[in-house]
């Protein structure tokens, strides 16, 4: 959870309300391949669960973003991360376990990591600059997806981004990705 918090968040406008609603039923209708809508109530906020796709480095590693739209979607880009993860333990304990997360003071404190990926820090942020610079308001939830599915399967390593430690440390106080002043210097991980 960042600085966003649902408590203080401002109540969708009324085209945001109905550019979200068209795009949940397209997903309901044709669905991006490797991804998952999980149902709630909240328009607001979407949990999608991503999985890897096969013959990558994620392949059959399942991961969730938490995707939470601001007042004047599509206008606004919404604020996309990884907040949780599952696990198979099957060969162990011969059951899926699903590791979750808590959120203490809007932190979110990951007990098994997001994605190792160049682009997306410890805490679940990720430098895509889709997300932040490069938004339109042309582009919707599954064309996020989509991209995000592509970073992680273009992927060659399996590793945090060189400054993961600081980033993280001054995002402590729940700091939201979209205050930060990403540097998007690195297409080719």
């Amino acid at each position: 959870m960042t600085s966003t918090s649902a408590s203080s968040r401002k109540a969708l406008s009324k085209i945001a309300c109905n550019r979200l609603q068209k795009e949940l039923v397209e997903w309901q209708v044709n669905p991006p391949t490797g991804f998952k809508h999980k149902v709630t109530d909240n328009l607001q906020r979407w949990v999608i669960e991503v999985n890897g796709a096969p013959g990558t480095l994620y392949a059959n590693e399942t991961y969730q973003l938490q995707v939470d739209f601001p007042e004047h979607y599509p206008m606004e880009a919404p604020q996309v991360f990884f907040f949780f993860f599952f696990f198979p333990l099957n060969s162990l304990f011969g059951f899926r376990s699903i590791l979750t997360f808590f959120v203490l003071l809007c932190q979110v404190i990951f007990l098994h990591p997001a994605p190792l990926h160049p682009h997306i820090y410890s805490n679940g942020h990720i430098c895509l600059d889709i997300l932040y610079d490069s938004w339109s308001p042309a582009m919707t939830v599954s064309s996020i997806c989509i991209s995000i599915l592509s970073m992680l399967s273009s992927s060659t390593v399996k590793q945090r981004p060189a400054d993961n430690d600081r980033y993280v440390k001054n995002c402590r106080n729940g700091r939201s990705p979209k205050e930060t002043r990403w540097w998007f210097h690195d297409d080719k991980v």
